[in-house]
């Protein structure tokens, strides 16, 4: 039963707090994991959840949806930090829940908060008594499990990935909040403007926690009016919540650098800038930007359009002498320059066909007319003899053996009839290269 003390804690605590949703009637959000009919509901509702992990951003249910399984199931729920946890702590805890399905055959489960901070000691300790049935574990963190923990614990955990809260999930909690009269400000009369309201919630990032707290933030900072009420507008919203920094942790910067990669070979610069400015938003090197960039220009463009390689060599030159903010202009240019240049792979096509020949083996001796004549004596080997040198020929170009002698499946470049791989199409085919059919053309 609870006592005047933690009455008071309860009514002292912070609105988000306050707020968190007792049931799954209440819960904002997640409908694809704990919607009607979903897998997770049904293992809740029927207390059967088995070892899970859940994963996603802060603020989007994941701790709350742990309270809601502590509230429902007939099982011992005993609850840990990996930050202020260690082995001691997680021994005790299996002994007790060892006793309990002993003496009296209940289950026990742990959840475990910032469960990628673990070691792997830590997480190899509780592996037997997931094992064994002893404790049915739930991990909660902000980070790819797939990446940031031990694979060992992952395979025996069922994965659920939330995902940020819709702007409609934040503007619900904040208006319940507001309706709320036993744990929000219901009995108050708090008046929010329209555009203060979806000022909150857009900022907040899908990140109901935050939202909740610049609205506790409005009203304990605004004086009430003369007929008691308390009007938060717009710009007391605004000074309210600050604009969020995104949370790059390692998945993220691989989710959002390859969406960036394929808006620059999808052609869509708007794309590749949104990409861009939320990278550089969540304190990425901008370095890692320009190096992508060089790397398409070559990779996505190639000899469609030579001058987009020049254009991100040189934005990283600029990033290198005159650093950020300025150099954001040169990676922006780039970034366009590559995105709207006519596309052709022919070049990864070309080097990839060279190395496969490569591969091969079975190397001849260099041609006698290729050979280095630079040293003395290399006449009297036969070293250079034969070769023509092409800017004694009309067209500065002659017919002769260049490649190895026994390398097979050329031609290895075959330009495509993008941009200004047309215009080499041409010159090859005036100096006799006519590029086989069915070959791929870049």
């Amino acid at each position: 039963m609870e006592d005047l003390f933690s009455a008071s804690a309860g009514r002292m605590a912070p609105l988000a707090d306050r707020m968190r949703p007792r049931t799954l009637d209440e819960f904002l959000g997640q409908n694809h994991i704990v919607g009607p009919g979903k897998l997770l509901r049904r293992a809740i509702e029927a207390d059967r959840l088995t070892s899970s992990i859940f994963w996603g951003p802060p603020g989007t249910g994941k701790t709350t949806l742990a309270s809601i399984i502590a509230e429902t199931t007939k099982s011992a729920f005993v609850k840990l930090n990996a930050v202020t946890s260690g082995v001691a702590d997680v021994r005790e805890v299996l002994k007790e829940a060892e006793n309990r399905l002993k003496l009296y055959g209940q289950s026990t489960y742990l959840l475990l908060d910032e469960c990628h901070r673990w070691s792997k000691a830590q997480s190899d300790s509780i592996l037997p008594a997931i094992e064994r049935g002893v404790i049915r574990f739930i991990g909660s963190t902000t980070e790819n499990p797939m990446i940031a923990m031990t694979p060992a614990i992952v395979s025996r955990c069922r994965l659920f990935h939330f995902e940020a809260l819709t702007l409609e999930d934040v503007r619900r909690a904040i208006l319940a909040a507001i309706a709320d009269r036993e744990r929000g400000y219901g009995n108050q009369f708090v008046r929010i403007d329209e555009d203060a309201l979806t000022h909150i919630a857009q900022v907040a990032n899908g990140d109901a926690r935050s939202a909740l707290n610049a609205l506790e933030l409005a009203v304990l900072t605004t004086p009430m009016e003369a007929d008691g009420s308390t009007h938060i507008t717009l710009q007391i919203a605004e000074e309210s919540i600050q604009s969020r920094v995104l949370q790059m942790d390692e998945s993220l910067l691989y989710d959002m650098l390859s969406a960036f990669c394929k808006s620059l070979r999808g052609s869509d610069s708007d794309a590749a800038l949104a990409w861009c400015s939320r990278m550089l938003r969540a304190g990425m090197d901008p370095r890692i930007i320009a190096r992508r960039v060089i790397a398409h220009a070559s990779e996505d463009v190639g000899l469609a359009n030579p001058m987009a390689m020049l254009q991100a060599v040189a934005a990283y030159q600029a990033l290198e002498y005159i650093g950020m903010p300025e150099a954001r202009l040169s990676i922006t240019q780039a970034i366009i320059a590559v995105c709207e240049s006519p596309k052709s792979n022919s070049v990864v096509m070309a080097i990839d066909r060279a190395q496969a020949d490569a591969e091969r083996g079975g190397y001849q001796s260099v041609p006698a007319h290729l050979r280095d004549t630079h040293y003395k004596g290399a006449s009297s080997l036969g070293s250079g003899e034969g070769y023509k040198y092409v800017h004694e020929f009309p067209g500065h170009y002659v017919e002769q053996q260049y490649a190895p002698l026994e390398a097979k499946g050329m031609p290895f470049y075959v330009p495509s009839e993008q941009g200004f791989e047309r215009e080499i199409r041409t010159i090859r085919q005036s100096r006799g290269k006519i590029d086989p059919p069915d070959l791929p053309r870049g």
